[in-house]
């Protein structure tokens, strides 16, 4: 699995943003990918030090159109921590 396969997209939201401060990156990962892959991708994109990384299944919502209901897709999502001597993520400063 290729690294860019892994990490799909950075998930903002109000939460996330808040972790920011505290050197928390949240993302979409790809479902198979375990903590250890997610650590590796991590830092081989964006050059920095993972200290730990937090994983979370997440269930797909039901949905109706009419009297026919079905399910978005599960998905999951990865809070990645980094360490304190680490460098930040470039894409996340602009959000501050």
């Amino acid at each position: 699995m290729n690294k860019y396969d892994i990490i799909k997209k950075p998930i903002i939201t109000e939460k996330s943003t808040a972790g920011i401060m505290e050197r928390r990156y949240t993302f979409e990962v790809a479902k198979e990918a375990t903590k250890i892959d997610i650590k590796n991708a991590c830092e081989e994109i964006f050059g920095i030090k993972v200290k730990s990384v937090n994983t979370i299944n997440v269930k797909g919502k039901e949905k109706r159109m009419g009297i026919h209901t079905g399910f978005r897709p599960d998905w999951k999502k990865a809070i990645v921590t980094i360490t304190e001597d680490s460098k930040t993520i470039e894409f996340f400063d602009s959000m501050m």
